[in-house]
């Protein structure tokens, strides 16, 4: 039987998958997009849109990824110990359902030059001529961008994430309190969080996710976890989802074979946001495998350090610091403080920032107790 030829194969039509047949086809690359699922479907998620993957997308000629989601202007962070604080986000963010923005991407793909095609992956082989998958299609170039139960993250010989880098979320709906993003997070099995984002609707995404260290967590649990930090009703469309954070992550690529987005393990610690390192990684691999096989991953590799390795440099170091609560209790204090710390904070959790040496001091001074005035 002979195997059907594409120049760029791409496992996974989601953000990142997307935003990878995206900068292929705008290369000139043929590309075959597939995903195990029929579209417009569900996925769980925070649902949470940052202003930096906007930018990416629109980089890639989409527009209108947002339209009739208002804008979110405000975020209200609570720290482990009860402090808050509460303040403009430096841009905007908005909260769109993943049926609803996936979708869109997809679409976009589609309209640039994207084969769409709902199939399961179930084997990859590279050989002398391409990557071979499930014995029917031969890929000169395969991104693997198909989540954190990743198919061809596991081809290549990489495990899923290890405890400590590992996270269990649930997710549901609810109706909106306030117009404001929340993240309430808790010293009770730090890090965990809770989040409640507004869609603009009169509803919002909610959920609870922590960290695994061992032990199996069930969804009673979970939902208890998330009813305490956010009281009110039970939400609906409860759906569980792993997260591998970016403090562990595989080669981005291998040869011929890259991965992108949950399957290179890139979500933020602090905030359990993806969507922008899903869609930027996906430009990035998208535009690698559409110039062709030879040094395919030496290139990837190349321009993902360039463009996020300080950052993820950055990030990895504060996860390291604030596996104390107290080192979050004085950040809080410190953005509550000054606003470009605020925003820094901002910049690390939801796009590509660093920690400047301004801020580390701030940071450190607010873990210093106070003065008696009298003194």
């Amino acid at each position: 039987m002979s195997l059907e030829r594409v120049d760029v194969a791409v496992v996974g039509a989601g953000p990142a998958g997307a935003a990878a047949a995206l900068a292929a086809c705008r290369a000139g690359a043929s590309v075959l997009l597939l995903d195990k699922a029929d579209f417009p479907r569900d996925k769980p998620c925070g649902d949470g849109i940052a202003a930096d993957a906007v930018d990416v997308l629109t980089r890639l000629g989409v527009s209108g990824v947002t339209d009739g989601y208002p804008a979110v202007e405000r975020l209200r962070l609570v720290a482990p110990g009860g402090g808050e604080v509460a303040r403009p986000l430096p841009r905007p963010a908005y909260t769109v359902p993943r049926k609803v923005f996936d979708e869109r991407l997809v679409r976009a793909a589609v309209a640039q030059g994207a084969e769409l095609r709902r199939h399961a992956v179930r084997s990859i082989r590279p050989d002398r001529d391409g990557v071979i998958l499930d014995d029917r299609i031969r890929a000169r170039v395969v991104v693997g961008a198909d989540g954190a139960g990743s198919v061809v993250r596991r081809a290549l010989g990489h495990p899923v994430n290890p405890d400590g880098h590992l996270a269990i979320a649930i997710r549901g709906y609810a109706p909106a309190v306030g117009t404001e993003q929340l993240i309430r997070t808790t010293s009770a099995r730090w890090p965990a969080y809770a989040w409640s984002f507004p869609i603009g609707d009169g509803s919002a995404n909610v959920g609870y996710g922590e960290t695994l260290r061992g032990t199996p967590l069930t969804k009673a649990y979970l939902l208890d976890r998330l009813a305490e930090l956010l009281p009110g009703g039970p939400p609906t469309g409860l759906r569980a989802h792993h997260l591998p954070l970016s403090t562990h992550r595989p080669p981005p690529g291998r040869g011929p074979v890259l991965l992108a987005g949950d399957a290179l393990s890139l979500i933020n610690p602090f905030t359990g946001e993806g969507i922008f390192y899903a869609v930027l990684s996906g430009s990035l691999a998208g535009a690698a495998a559409a110039a062709g096989p030879q040094r395919a991953a030496e290139r990837y590799a190349a321009a993902f350090g360039a463009r996020l390795g300080r950052h993820l440099r950055h990030s990895g170091f504060a996860a390291l610091l604030t596996r104390r609560p107290s080192v979050v209790d004085a950040a809080v204090r410190a953005a509550r403080r000054d606003g470009a710390v605020f925003h820094r904070m901002v910049d690390l959790g939801l796009g590509d920032g660093v920690f400047d040496l301004r801020t580390i001091g701030r940071i450190g001074a607010a873990m210093l107790p106070k003065r008696d005035a009298a003194s």
